[in-house]
């Protein structure tokens, strides 16, 4: 992707000769952000039934994923080089086992100059990474996919991704 203006994308990360830099946020306005991200943990069926009866040798699997995926999103500037720090004021996750498949969805939310995006999305991968972890011993092929579900708040308004697009 470039940053020209002739094909209708601007990248705001890149500066006018394509080198990357932090955004300058200071004019923006203070505005309730919020940004909810969702993970698929597909594994093999064996370590979905461990895990649905609670029989995984590492302990309660669920509550340690979204310990880790609150705590992830307030590390999300230390992790992603050009992100701000924001001062969240909420992060949930909320996990479910639904049809073969662990569904993380991690929500944030922020009164700031700049989105939450990035802090949802760190929020899903790290609890999704953790039930990795924890249950590797017994499936070590599991794998996931994160998105973006929706986005509302500042000068880009609300955005939701398609239901036939989503996770």
């Amino acid at each position: 992707m470039t940053n020209d203006g002739d094909k209708g994308i601007h990248l705001t990360h890149l500066d006018a000769e394509g080198h990357a830099h932090m955004v300058d946020v200071g004019a923006k306005d203070v505005t309730s952000r919020r940004a909810t991200a969702r993970a698929h943990v597909r594994m093999s069926e064996a370590t979905y039934r461990a895990l649905e009866a609670g029989a995984t040798p590492k302990g309660d699997v669920l509550a340690a994923a979204r310990i880790a995926g609150i705590q992830a999103s307030k590390l999300t500037p230390q992790l992603i080089p050009l992100c701000h720090a924001v001062h969240l004021t909420r992060v949930e996750v909320a996990i479910r086992l639904e049809a073969g498949v662990v569904v993380v969805d991690a929500t944030a939310e922020a009164r700031d100059r700049t989105g939450v995006e990035m802090e949802a999305m760190v929020a899903a991968s790290a609890a999704a990474l953790t039930l990795y972890d924890m249950l590797k011993a017994a499936d070590r092929g599991m794998s996931f996919e994160v998105a973006l579900l929706e986005k509302s708040g500042g000068r880009s308004g609300h955005w939701t991704r398609p239901a036939e697009e989503a996770p």
